[in-house]
């Protein structure tokens, strides 16, 4: 009987520990302080109003760049003053991807050598905007390679350096598209090693050419197709002109037409960040970081909401079913379900 008695305490402390390691696994930090702000009941067939954002990450210096692998089930993201790219899955958390990542020098005198927007070219390979390097650039070694080697896709503009590429997005048909603002030299535009008089939207095609798209942007930031890669958004990061821009594409003849999809530059003395990075879903919906965190807009322009993440917010990016969004902001990366 003592026998019988003693295996069911063992069982029980033992179906306790399973239930309390299950209960460990599934716990999730929430970010106290962020919310969602519902402007039109539109917002609700994006995202529930009533989700919390999950802390993923914290305690970085300056996060961007998200990119989820789906085969391997992994978030990458940049810290681009620790010139570094760090993962994180569910198993195992934050771990260090890639150092170096932007900057692969001796020194550098700037405060945001790595990379900044990541990307997989149609081949599957990680390219990377390098601000260090100051070019857009393919890793070509293995992870867990001791010393990160990578080969230039494109540094130069008419025999010119390249500022400090920040945002790239491909097409289906190869063409990189890019942007160049200073903010990867150490003096940013009065920087002496600025070789070009302006900030650039290019397009660098499968043959090896770059195209200038827009010189006219003080500081293009993010950028993203449409579903049917007839508009391309760019963010303008500048707190006296802070908008994204709408431009009709031709992939061969390059830009149709372009406007302002939306201005935001009354909100810039009252709330943090500016427009930077962005993505737009399949439905056409654009999750654009912006004064406040991510300014969630339909496909003609109207403002839905923001969520609200209490810090200057650098990027998003979705998961396979965009079903969730990874924001990075400031020193945190973070997660939301959407529908």
């Amino acid at each position: 009987m003592k026998h019988f008695a003693m295996l069911a305490i063992i069982g029980i402390l033992l179906f306790a520990c399973t239930e309390k390691k299950k209960e460990t696994k599934t716990q999730t930090e929430v970010l106290e302080q962020g919310y969602i702000e519902e402007i039109d009941q539109e917002l609700k067939k994006v995202l529930n109003p009533e989700n919390k954002m999950e802390i993923l990450s914290r305690n970085h210096d300056w996060t961007e760049g998200p990119l989820w692998l789906d085969e391997q089930k992994m978030l990458l993201f940049s810290d681009i003053p620790r010139n570094t790219v760090y993962s994180w899955t569910e198993e195992n958390g934050v771990k260090e991807y890639l150092n170096p990542s932007g900057f692969t020098g001796e020194h550098f005198e700037g405060s945001e050598p790595g990379a900044n927007g990541l990307l997989l070219d149609p081949e599957g390979s990680l390219v990377l905007c390098q601000h260090g390097n100051r070019q857009m650039a393919k890793m070509i070694s293995a992870v867990d390679d001791p010393k990160p080697e990578f080969i230039t896709l494109v540094s130069n503009f008419d025999g010119k350096k390249l500022n400090s590429p920040n945002d790239a997005v491909f097409d289906s048909n190869g063409n990189l598209y890019f942007t160049d603002p200073p903010y990867g030299l150490a003096k940013r535009m009065e920087d002496p090693e600025k070789e070009l008089e302006f900030q650039g939207v290019y397009r660098y095609d499968p043959l090896g050419d770059l195209h200038i798209l827009d010189a006219e942007l003080s500081r293009p930031n993010g950028i993203a197709f449409s579903p049917d890669e007839k508009i391309l958004y760019v963010a303008n990061s500048d707190p006296e002109r802070a908008i994204w821009m709408a431009y009709d594409i031709d992939k061969e003849s390059g830009i149709l037409s372009k406007k302002v999809f939306y201005d935001v530059t009354e909100l810039t003395s009252s709330e943090k960040g500016l427009p930077d990075g962005l993505k737009v879903n399949d439905a056409g919906y654009l999750f654009a970081t912006g004064p406040g965190g991510v300014l969630i807009f339909n496909p003609s322009g109207r403002h839905l909401g923001t969520i609200k993440t209490g810090r200057a917010t650098s990027n998003v990016a979705f998961n396979s079913d965009q079903s969730v969004l990874f924001m990075t902001a400031d020193s945190y990366v973070l997660k939301l379900h959407l529908r």
